[in-house]
């Protein structure tokens, strides 16, 4: 069975005036949303978004990696990182602790799959370890979502997942765990009730899935 190759424009970055629609559909139903230039800027804008000393969990996500800001986070001891402190706990004994650290955290980081013009986020996953916190377990969520995440709606963003992230994801899987990956949980944030608790950090380039 052949694998599915990405389409072109699931890859490009929107324009200005899409990354705009989006961005006020987003704030219309109550996200927080700051369109910055690239990468670099989230990473700095990350850094004073959260407190030093916060416990903080960042979801899986090439953007993080590609970006840095996974190593800022779990790696030079500004935070209270929740990652390697779950890699070290034992996972047959220790799981509904994990799973408690991974949801609660007072920051969760990380990105989508899709960003829609009509305001929602799309979240998919095989573990659905990001999730709880994302819907709202966590107190505060920032996302960092690249410019060609950007759909007209909901039925694009699904399109999106099926057709361009999940080869490329199925791809980065197999090479790191020697086996595919699965679209098991899907979340759609249609708004965030509790105004300041997400933040959507929208960029002008293209950067992860």
């Amino acid at each position: 069975m052949t694998t599915p190759t990405p389409t072109a424009p699931f890859a490009d970055p929107a324009p200005a005036q899409r990354l705009e629609r989006a961005a006020a559909a987003l704030t219309a139903h109550g996200f927080t949303v700051e369109i910055l230039d690239d990468a670099a800027a989230a990473r700095t804008r990350v850094k004073e978004l959260i407190p030093e000393g916060a416990s903080v969990f960042t979801g899986a996500s090439e953007t993080l990696r590609l970006s840095g800001i996974d190593e800022d986070i779990n790696a030079d001891g500004r935070y209270d990182a929740v990652k390697p402190r779950g890699l070290a706990m034992d996972r047959a004994t220790q799981m509904r602790e994990i799973w408690r650290l991974m949801s609660t955290p007072d920051v969760i980081v990380g990105s989508v799959a899709a960003v829609t013009e009509t305001g929602s986020l799309v979240v998919a996953s095989a573990s659905g370890s990001q999730l709880p916190g994302y819907a709202g377990a966590a107190a505060r969520a920032i996302w960092i979502v690249g410019a060609q995440k950007v759909v007209p709606d909901l039925g694009t963003a699904l399109r999106r997942l099926e057709e361009h992230c999940l080869p490329l994801e199925n791809e980065r899987a197999m090479k790191a765990y020697g086996q595919p990956s699965s679209l098991n949980r899907l979340l759609i944030l249609n708004a965030e009730p509790h105004p300041g608790r997400g933040t959507v950090l929208l960029l002008r380039e293209a950067i992860g899935f």
